[in-house]
């Protein structure tokens, strides 16, 4: 009969090595490198300006063509988007209503202790 050699046996790795992962954490559960691009070579989310024009085209296509279903979902990210623009837009008003009134205060303050220095220059005089 025939008599196996030790070590010649090898069981097929599927593409996988043989290096077992340490800490329990295999290399692939982590989607995103550390420069945070995706690994799988998707393209990075567009803005939520371009998104609406994207899926309202979308959307304006598929009606055109009949399916109501699908113009529907896409009107729906649609809405999401423009709800997304609009407190974007609402926050960036809010910030730049917030630095002038800052800016102002800053001002009027300024001017009120430049009339007080005065004050005390012709009071000492």
């Amino acid at each position: 009969m025939f008599q196996r050699r030790q070590g010649r046996f090898r069981p097929r790795s599927n593409g996988r090595s043989s290096r077992r992962q340490s800490h329990g954490h295999s290399q692939r559960s982590n989607s995103f490198t550390n420069n945070g691009h995706a690994r799988n070579g998707y393209r990075p989310t567009q803005s939520p300006a371009k998104l609406l024009e994207k899926y309202s085209a979308l959307a304006k296509e598929a009606l055109s063509a009949g399916d109501k279903v699908l113009s529907e979902n896409y009107l729906q990210h649609v809405d999401h988007f423009e709800r997304v623009v609009n407190l974007r837009n609402s926050n960036q008003n809010d910030k730049s209503t917030q630095e002038t009134n800052l800016t102002k205060e800053q001002n009027s303050n300024s001017s009120s202790g430049e009339e007080t220095i005065q004050d005390e220059i012709s009071k000492n005089k």
